[in-house]
């Protein structure tokens, strides 16, 4: 999943990462020869002839590689970890826009924010700390191990062999079943903090008029107390992992060391070839370290994974038709929609069509389906029973591309961001220019109020904040004019408005959409007066 589309930079990342560990090993080992070779050669007499200069070649070419090999390792890695937690990113987005509208509705901006930013990070550690450093020592183990065996003694490869292989993986597995219930404590309290802290940014204003902010305060930083004391918990686990592994280091070594020296005494090898064996062991303690910090971070992982995985799945795509008419109708044919597929329906059966250039308020009490209608209008919710159709094609034939180009829906809640006033009204035209800007602002009388805060560049705050609740609606409504869609579908366009401010508004639309369809709901009598006619969702028309 994380190596798609940099699988060739993360090999030769793990080349390197084996060239480093490798080259750690054969440094010790040859420098633990060298010195116990000149000393031999020392003792009897013959140290004028012992050759120094090859050896001493060789030690300075491996610690010269093996520090260049370990900064293109972490160039590499990094890079290619990098790019493919960016296609990653990428791919969860598209996987959670495919969604169905019901599940997006649910969906929690800090829940979102969460997967797409802490979860994603989190899987970076699963291959700079875990896969590859797994990899790389096994194979430095695996080959150190096959040239013991050629160099040294075949019973010193073995135990040291089979000592880094087994022993290690047993601590990891002991450790990591201690460590799985404080990591997911940790892990929820992460997430709890952050969700928090941003419900906690977001309604700062509700709590403090309620007088909330305090408790809201205190629930904070509950959840960040609860994530120190799980990630002490960890710590302490982390340490005696590191214990652990010391210690199968030390005794790997003071084996090597007592099996070298017997067969010294028995005059299988020289000493010099029992000290190959005596210092690799001391470099192989290098290859199994990383199984510490992989431990702290394993639950991390496997939680960010278990909700990133079902979420990466794009949904099937739609139609395939491009052909949409440049003013297209809108058809609604006995529409009929339950939810969740209950018997319970939302309304009676829906006949209207929508001309080009023409408004059309649906009217109705609270709760009878005039939003449901918007939504199955624009293909964001299937029918139970009839068709929509646009242009003279279901709505459901058109490709999503299409769709997206060519419907522009404005729900009841005000979708913005925190940035400049260009920022948020480029979202629906990313290359308008300013005098397009400033013509959509005039055509919802917003122009004047936008000039008298700074103009264009002047900066919203979190979801908008600086604006009132009927100057958002009116910029997201500007920002649905820049889009120039062919059908246009209103949700209480004109809520918060006073009724001048309401008539300008429903007369602006208009006039800058004259073609479009427009079909809206309606509660106000400013709105329904500005239609060409409504319907009521009894199917009574006037």
């Amino acid at each position: 999943m994380l190596v798609r589309g940099e699988r060739r930079a993360f090999l030769r990342g793990l080349a390197l990462a084996v060239t480093v560990l490798a080259m750690g090993v054969a440094l010790l080992g040859l420098s633990g020869w060298f010195i116990t070779a000149a000393a031999a050669a020392g003792m009897a007499g013959i140290g004028i002839l012992f050759n120094v200069f090859a050896p001493s070649a060789m030690v300075r070419l491996l610690a010269l590689g093996r520090t260049a090999a370990r900064y293109g390792e972490r160039l590499l890695t990094h890079d290619a970890t990098l790019r493919a937690l960016s296609h990653l990113r990428i791919r969860l987005l598209q996987g959670l826009l495919t969604r169905p509208y019901r599940t997006l509705e649910r969906l929690r901006a800090n829940t979102f924010l969460n997967r797409v930013t802490a979860d994603i990070d989190a899987l970076d550690g699963a291959l700079l700390r875990l896969v590859l450093p797994a990899l790389a020592g096994g194979a430095v183990i695996v080959t150190a191990s096959v040239a013991l065996w050629l160099l040294v003694y075949p019973s010193i490869a073995l135990i040291l062999g089979t000592g880094f292989l087994l022993l290690p993986t047993m601590v990891f597995l002991l450790g990591q079943r201690i460590a799985r219930r404080p990591a997911r404590q940790a892990e929820a309290a992460m997430q709890a903090s952050r969700s928090r802290l941003i419900d906690l940014i977001a309604g700062r204003d509700d709590l403090t008029v309620y007088g909330q902010l305090q408790a809201a305060e205190d629930h904070a930083r509950n959840a960040h107390l609860r994530h120190s004391t799980a990630r002490a918990r960890l710590d302490r686990i982390e340490r005696l992992t590191q214990a652990a592994l010391d210690l199968t280091g030390a005794g790997l070594t003071a084996a090597a060391l007592a099996v070298g020296a017997m067969l010294v005494q028995a005059g299988e090898i020289s000493a010099a070839r029992a000290a190959i064996g005596v210092f690799a062991a001391l470099a192989l303690g290098e290859a199994v370290a990383p199984v510490r910090r992989a431990l702290s971070e394993i639950g991390r992982m496997t939680q960010a994974a278990r909700r990133i995985l079902p979420s990466l799945a794009v949904a099937a795509p739609g139609g395939t038709r491009e052909d949409m008419p440049g003013t297209p109708s809108l058809a609604l044919r006995d529409l009929d929609y339950r939810p969740g597929g209950s018997g319970r329906r939302v309304f009676a059966p829906l006949s209207l069509t929508v001309a080009p250039g023409e408004i059309v308020a649906l009217t109705g009490p609270s709760g009878c389906g005039k939003s449901t209608v918007l939504l199955l209008a624009a293909g964001a919710l299937e029918p139970s029973g009839g068709t929509v159709d646009i242009g003279g094609a279901a709505v459901g034939a058109w490709s999503r591309e299409v769709l997206g180009a060519r419907i522009a829906l404005v729900p009841q809640r005000n979708a913005l961001i925190a940035g400049s006033i260009a920022e948020n009204l480029r979202l629906a035209a990313p290359g308008a220019a300013p005098r397009d800007l400033w013509q959509a602002l005039e055509a919802v009388q917003l122009a004047e109020t936008i000039r008298a805060r700074g103009g264009l560049d002047s900066r919203l705050g979190f979801r908008g904040a600086g604006l009132s609740g009927g100057e958002a609606r009116r910029l997201v409504l500007a920002r649905a004019i820049l889009k120039r869609p062919a059908v246009l579908l209103l949700d209480e366009p004109t809520e918060g408005l006073d009724e001048a401010t309401a008539q300008a508004v429903m007369a602006g639309l208009r006039r800058a959409l004259p073609e479009a369809v427009i079909l809206l709901a309606a509660h106000r009598r400013v709105e329904i007066a500005a239609a060409d006619r409504s319907m009521a969702l009894d199917r009574t028309e006037s």
